[in-house]
């Protein structure tokens, strides 16, 4: 028969054992924050994503394109790297020994360069225009838009590469001020997308461009045409292409991808350079436009990658002015990786 005596001996014995198991749970998780906390920014490390806003982004798309990875990537290429959503979801997940990427863009690549190299100069000077728009009013805030604009077209057109940093926080500054974040260039190769009256927008996430820097510190970048990644590309590469889509109709070619354009003849080259580097033996997932969303009998693209696989998947369309014409359309994916369709 148990007495009080017992009962206070089992009461003990489970206090103690209480003990152990918190103990045994703080030192646990101080182990999980010594590993996952970066020291000079003191926050846990987060995933990275797109630091700014692009035509054509693949954020909403990144469940489908997921799918079509392949089971490890240990070498990345990226020829028309854009908005970057899914060079950070890849290197989120994996860690690629070897990653390029390019873009036509020189300005473009001129602010992943900046937010690798100069990541806590570059906060601190967004930071300083982030509050100069916080305290405008909306027509101040106009003004301001024009001016940084016209700024930043100066210094484009100068070149030089001494304000590389100031052109990169004004690049960011622009495309999170600008109409739907589009970065579109006149035939001179200036800047000249109107303000879209944003009222409060988040200039600078200073834990995003941190998290973005540190994933770029393995990034080799390239400005130029893709083919330039040709030689990088292997057997071992996995390549993921999302180049300027091909307009459903000709008032939807609202953009300009550069100076030059894209148009059916540089998608047909495009073709033939994947089809070059899938003999290569490369991994090659590609992005385009439907041409079927306008006409279902326009087969541009099941015959220019007839012999690829080719799935047709739901997205929005969100670059329309007018909301009522922005909706659900099929884009394409394109690959030489059978067993991922």
């Amino acid at each position: 028969m148990l007495t009080h005596k017992h009962y206070c001996t089992y009461a003990r014995v489970l206090l103690c054992f209480y003990d152990i198991v918190a103990i045994g749970f703080y030192y646990y998780c101080q182990e999980l924050v010594e590993t996952f906390v970066k020291p000079e920014y003191n926050l846990l490390i987060m995933l990275a994503k797109p630091f700014i806003k692009w035509v054509g982004g693949k954020s909403q798309l990144l469940d489908e394109i997921r799918e079509k990875y392949p089971s490890k990537i240990e070498k990345y290429c990226e020829p028309f790297v854009g908005g970057g959503a899914v060079l950070f979801d890849v290197l989120n997940t994996f860690q690629p020994e070897e990653i390029l990427i390019n873009d036509i863009n020189k300005e473009l690549i001129n602010t992943y360069s900046q937010i690798k190299n100069n990541c806590e100069v570059l906060i601190s000077q967004l930071s300083e225009i982030q509050s100069i728009y916080k305290n405008h009013s909306v027509e101040e805030n106009k003004d301001f838009f024009y001016e940084k604009r016209n700024r930043y077209n100066e210094l484009k057109v100068n070149g030089n590469d001494s304000e590389n940093l100031e052109k990169a926080v004004l690049f960011v500054f622009l495309n999170k001020t600008c109409f739907n974040g589009l970065y579109r260039v006149n035939s001179k190769g200036l800047f000249n997308v109107p303000f879209n009256n944003a009222k409060n927008p988040l200039l600078c996430d200073e834990d995003n461009l941190r998290a973005c820097s540190n994933l770029l510190q393995n990034v080799e970048m390239k400005v130029g045409d893709y083919k330039g990644c040709k030689d990088f590309i292997d057997s071992d590469t996995f390549v993921y292409i999302d180049p300027p889509y091909r307009p459903l109709t000709q008032t939807a070619a609202f953009t300009s991808y550069s100076e030059t354009g894209f148009s059916d003849k540089e998608q047909i080259e495009l073709g033939n350079f994947i089809t070059e580097i899938s003999n290569k033996g490369a991994m090659v997932l590609a992005s385009n436009s439907d041409p079927k969303n306008a006409n279902e009998n326009d087969n541009f693209f099941d015959d220019l990658y007839s012999q690829f696989k080719i799935k047709r998947v739901s997205a929005s369309r969100m670059i329309n002015s007018n909301a009522k014409k922005r909706g659900v359309i099929n884009e394409l994916l394109i690959s030489n990786i059978a067993s991922i369709f």
